[in-house]
């Protein structure tokens, strides 16, 4: 993915809930990662998690269905969403921080 491309959208989504110390950060960057996103995951100091993402509209829309469900052991209560230029985001792969 280039971040010159026309068709690349880009989120912000800040995730609520049981989200931290449950394997969601892995669980997001596998996810990301399989759909060829770019940009991060980490855990925010208040307890929620920040997903930052950048590529081709169904594949954010996608990531945002995994998002909502969570892994397993996870329980989300709220997805914020904030859609951010996608220049925005320089890694040309999905990490997690």
């Amino acid at each position: 993915m280039t971040s010159s491309s026309p068709h690349v959208t880009a989120v912000r989504l800040r995730v609520s809930g049981r989200v931290q110390g449950v394997g969601f950060r892995y669980f997001i960057h596998r996810r990301a990662t399989a759909l060829g996103l770019a940009g991060s995951v980490r855990n925010l100091p208040d307890g929620r998690v920040e997903v930052v993402a950048a590529g081709v509209p169904e594949a954010i829309r996608e990531l945002e269905l995994v998002v909502a469900r969570g892994p397993r052991f996870s329980e989300v209560t709220n997805v914020e969403k904030t859609s951010i230029p996608h220049d925005e985001i320089v890694a040309k792969m999905f990490t997690i921080i």
